[in-house]
């Protein structure tokens, strides 16, 4: 668990490799964790409308808010290229991740991939741990 954390973070940049399901979804798991953690310990939720269509309404900017947005936006990125690794684990290419594009049932297509086992044999030999 926490070598796949380690490995989510260190290997935010990557694209071109591969990602087990548990080196998808520990980091997962963690960061809403963390930003639960975060948003409990500090108020932010005083300062943050959490809209049930998944988007954030800033009601005062400071420092809490600042922090809050930038540990989004870097967990975005680093969940971006891990989705991207975990679907190369499923063979198949980064160009899935536009499914997300479909209300609804995009989402569950994405879920579903993300969910099914590794195959044996992909277009991407490497997997993020070798990096």
């Amino acid at each position: 668990m926490i070598n796949a954390y380690k490995e989510y973070w260190n290997n935010m940049s990557l694209m071109n490799a591969t990602a087990t399901r548990s080196q998808y979804w520990w980091p997962q798991v963690l960061n809403y964790f963390v930003l639960v953690l975060y948003s409990v310990l500090t108020k932010a939720y005083r300062y943050i409308d959490f809209m049930s269509d998944g988007t954030n309404i800033i009601k005062e900017w400071n420092i809490i808010t600042i922090v809050f947005m930038i540990l989004s936006l870097l967990i975005w990125l680093a969940n971006f290229t891990v989705r991207a690794r975990r679907l190369h684990d499923r063979d198949h290419s980064n160009w899935w991740i536009l499914f997300y594009l479909i209300p609804l049932i995009g989402q569950i297509v994405i879920f579903v991939t993300l969910i099914l086992p590794s195959k044996t044999e992909t277009r991407w030999s490497a997997n993020q741990s070798e990096y």
